[in-house]
């Protein structure tokens, strides 16, 4: 008989006012000099609310998608701006400085697909943007915030994933060129060169769409998620070959993308892989409502090869989250 995996643990808080399902989180370090952790929600109703997690109250609400749902935030490292994606088509580039909140700049999406964006900045002026393309099965990439069109991404012919779910994209410490990790509608991930506009490496991880991946790009590792409800955990190896030495572990809730933190954790974190404790949520009696529980923020799962917490099960244990 199959083990069961493992209930999720109490609550530490709950977070209550969206008024509407949460369909978006992020973690950010808040502003400079203040030190106050801040979760960003985004909603079904089209809006941004900005928590505080030391008061655990709304500090901010931004509207800006005209009641679309938000699928996306993601805060840039060069200063207090948060890029926001909604079913609206359109991507918002908000000024949060000094109490403003403020959409200062946007770009048009092609998609109105579940498909989140991703980012590459490392602090400078310019940073790389990937979108869902035009094509059900295109990813655009833009060059910001100037929005130039650096390439698209098309599969290879003869190949069907479907449309791309998830989107990362990363630099590994061997080379400074921009790689894209994509989880697709067939349940593969595939590793793109963006410079040479290939695929290095395709995987067939899951039997479902894949509904949130995560890098690590100092250890080459990474973590999926896919609708069927189970993680699979890969590396990339010296030729850009994805590798899964791995057996997928089973959750006992749905997929719902990734939230990390920003800035650097806001609790203590075992593993490289912040978002794998985040992958999972189950239904709740209230859908307006956040929740944070100790497995967010501390782990209380072991994926192999990863870093172990006190809070872990034994090594003898099933590795079910």
């Amino acid at each position: 008989m199959a083990d069961l995996p493992l209930p999720p643990p109490d609550p530490q808080f709950v977070l209550r006012g969206t008024q509407s399902a949460v369909h978006a989180l992020h973690f950010c370090g808040g502003a400079q000099g203040q030190g106050c952790p801040l979760l960003l929600s985004g909603s079904l109703r089209g809006l941004v609310h900005i928590w505080s997690l030391q008061t655990r109250r709304v500090v901010a609400t931004l509207d800006g998608h005209g009641g679309q749902c938000v699928t996306w935030l993601q805060t840039l490292p060069q200063g207090p701006q948060l890029l926001s994606q909604g079913r609206d088509l359109k991507l918002c580039l908000w000024d949060l400085a000094e109490g403003r909140n403020t959409v200062v700049d946007s770009v048009h999406l092609e998609s109105v697909g579940f498909c989140r964006g991703s980012i590459l900045a490392g602090g400078q002026s310019r940073w790389m943007l990937a979108v869902p393309g035009s094509g059900s099965d295109e990813v655009q990439i833009l060059e910001m915030p100037s929005k130039t069109s650096v390439c698209s991404l098309k599969p290879e012919a003869g190949t069907r994933p479907g449309m791309p779910m998830c989107l990362q994209l990363w630099q590994a410490n061997s080379s400074p060129r921009p790689l894209l990790l994509a989880g697709y509608e067939d349940g593969s991930v595939a590793l793109w060169d963006v410079s040479e506009q290939k695929v290095c490496s395709r995987i067939a991880c899951h039997t479902e769409p894949v509904m949130g991946l995560d890098v690590d790009s100092q250890k080459a590792r990474g973590v999926s998620g896919s609708a069927e409800k189970v993680l699979a955990v890969w590396s990339v190896d010296e030729q850009q070959a994805l590798q899964l030495p791995w057996p997928l572990m089973a959750l006992c809730g749905a997929l719902r993308g990734t939230a990390q933190p920003s800035q650097g954790p806001v609790g203590p974190l075992p593993s490289p892989l912040p978002a794998v404790a985040l992958l999972h949520s189950t239904p709740l009696q209230q859908p307006h409502c956040l929740v944070s529980t100790t497995w967010a923020s501390c782990g209380h799962c072991t994926l192999p090869g990863l870093p172990r917490c006190a809070q872990d099960p034994p090594a003898h244990e099933p590795r079910n989250c």
